[in-house]
C-alpha cells in the first residue's frame, strides 16, 4: 500500500473515531446510550436451552463428560448451575465430540 493511501486511511479512521465520540455525547444528552465496545456480545441462555444441549450431549454418549462439566461449575445437577455460568457451560459442552479438549 502506498503512503498516500495509507495516510488517507489513517485520516478517515481518525475522523470516524471523532464522529463516534460526538454521536455518543449527543445520545447521552437524550438519555439513551448503548455503548458498543469491540467485544462480542455473549448470548444469554435459558435453563431450557441449556437442558436441551446437555441432554443431547448425554444422549450422544457423553454422559460422563456432562457430569464432569456440571461438577466443573459446582453442581451435581443441572438445576444447581448458576445462570451466569450457562454460556460457559454450553461452550464447554459444544466442544464434546468435536475433538476439543476440556
Amino acid at each position: 500500500m502506498n503512503e498516500a493511501v495509507k495516510s488517507k486511511l489513517v485520516a478517515i479512521a481518525n475522523l470516524l473515531a471523532d464522529l463516534t465520540g460526538t454521536v455518543a455525547e449527543l445520545a447521552a444528552e437524550f438519555g439513551e446510550v448503548k455503548v458498543v465496545t469491540g467485544e462480542k456480545e455473549e448470548k444469554v441462555y435459558t435453563f431450557e436451552e441449556v437442558r436441551k444441549v446437555m441432554s443431547a450431549k448425554s444422549g450422544s454418549g457423553f454422559t460422563a463428560e456432562v457430569r464432569a462439566l456440571l461438577e466443573k461449575y459446582g453442581a451435581s445437577r443441572l438445576s444447581e448451575v448458576k445462570p451466569e455460568d450457562y454460556a460457559a457451560l454450553i461452550g464447554d459442552a459444544e466442544k464434546l465430540g468435536d475433538g476439543g479438549t476440556q
